[in-house]
């Protein structure tokens, strides 16, 4: 599977991930790190990445973008 890592997410995620033979590139690997949330989901959709992200706001472009959306993996610190 192929995996971008949003700037939440600990780049030894990314680390495991690769050791596990997936594609995962982390946003400070692509010197991203200032890229706007609309950019990184352009991102993930154009390279059919699936996205890890901590931001639950994720959920809330993909759909008010109706268009093809990446897969989205929120890590959520409650409700």
């Amino acid at each position: 599977m192929k995996f971008l890592a949003d700037m939440g997410i600990s780049p030894l995620t990314v680390e495991w991930l690769a050791e596990k033979g997936h594609d995962a590139v982390h946003l400070l690997d692509l010197d991203a790190s200032q890229t706007r949330d609309s950019e990184i989901l352009r991102r993930a959709r154009d390279e059919s990445r699936v996205l890890l992200t901590h931001a639950l706001d994720f959920s809330e472009l993909v759909a008010a973008s109706q268009g093809p959306s990446p897969a989205s993996l929120s890590f959520g610190y409650g409700t």
